[in-house]
């Protein structure tokens, strides 16, 4: 065997031990990093669209070998097992909130997602107990600010720009367009007052030699409440006239309504980012009620959470309380 042969022999061997070894490191660190459990709680019924995601869920596990976790508005939960923990090993997730049932739930750490569904409290097949009030025809009531503008008048104004025609230019500024006659250049602005802008410009040359003119500029300044107008006259003195409609830049609150998606004792609705004064309008035994949903979102009759979604919007998940029905 030649010496490059050795060599090549060599690190051929160092390369797979290499390798081995970050193999042995690299399932070391798999089975000594902590692992997760993640899932959802939702309502327990046969129709998925009933199976609302539940939050405010305690969950925690048997012998609290874990810290406890809450469900997020959405139904979802994480805990953390510590490093002992490995997968395989029997566990026994508790689920726990005032309004459900005790949910118990035995399984085994591994590489899956767990679902909790339980079942809410009032949760009853005897028809004798059904609630007595009465719901119906329930909508949700919105504003969203809106940039309206007011028509508050027009700006006119007339001006002159003074000149005498067919004087040679002889390159003194400022001249016609080709350079050959003598011109002379004007000005004029308007102010729409603080707070206004203008709207719908027009500039024209109305009296004298208009074939003579040009306007140079008609700008507003970036606000729109200041309106200049630069013109250029090369023959007799010309008569402009400009104009321009003032409008009132308004915020208003623009009502919107939206009708939640009913499943059973549930209801769903979305709105946007936007939306503010939230409520609620429902006929509660005949009679309309308009009930505000605050900050808190709290309803005498339902029991509500709200997350955020990725488009940035709101979604809002209800459930009835005990006593109330939809019609």
């Amino acid at each position: 065997m030649t010496r490059i042969h050795k060599i090549e022999a060599f690190i051929l061997g160092l390369v797979v031990v290499l390798a081995a070894a970050g193999t042995y490191v690299l399932v070391r660190w798999q089975k000594q990093r902590p692992i997760s459990i993640k899932g959802a709680v939702i309502v327990r019924d046969k129709d998925p669209r009933k199976q609302l995601p539940i939050g405010d869920v305690t969950v925690f596990t048997d012998g609290n070998i874990a810290p406890e976790a809450k469900s997020d508005s959405s139904g979802l939960f994480v805990l953390s097992l510590p490093k002992p923990i490995r997968r395989g090993k029997p566990i026994v997730l508790h689920f726990r909130h005032p309004q459900y049932r005790p949910l118990d739930l035995s399984d085994y750490v591994g590489n899956q997602l767990y679902i909790a569904r339980l079942v809410p409290r009032n949760a009853t097949q005897d028809t004798k107990e059904q609630p007595a009030v009465k719901l119906a025809n329930v909508r949700v009531r919105y504003t969203v600010k809106a940039m309206t503008e007011l028509n508050v008048g027009s700006a006119v104004r007339t001006f002159q720009v003074e000149n005498k025609g067919n004087v040679p230019c002889n390159k003194q500024h400022p001249c016609s367009p080709d350079g050959k006659w003598k011109a002379a250049l004007g000005s004029a602005t308007l102010d729409a007052g603080v707070g206004n802008q203008f709207r719908d410009i027009r500039a024209s040359c109305i009296a004298g030699p208009c074939p003579f003119t040009r306007i140079e500029s008609d700008q507003s300044s970036q606000n729109g409440q200041i309106l200049a107008l630069a013109v250029r006259n090369w023959s007799d003195t010309a008569t402009f006239l400009l104009e321009a409609e003032v409008f009132r830049p308004m915020a208003t609150q623009a009502e919107h309504w939206s009708y939640p998606a009913i499943f059973g004792d549930g209801f769903s609705f979305t709105l946007p980012p936007s939306a503010e004064s939230v409520s609620m309008e429902a006929d509660v035994d005949g009679q309309t009620i308009i009930f505000p949903l605050g900050p808190s979102l709290s309803l005498s009759w339902a029991t509500c959470n709200s997350g955020t979604n990725p488009d940035e919007g709101r979604i809002y998940r209800c459930t009835l309380k005990r006593g109330y029905r939809f019609q």
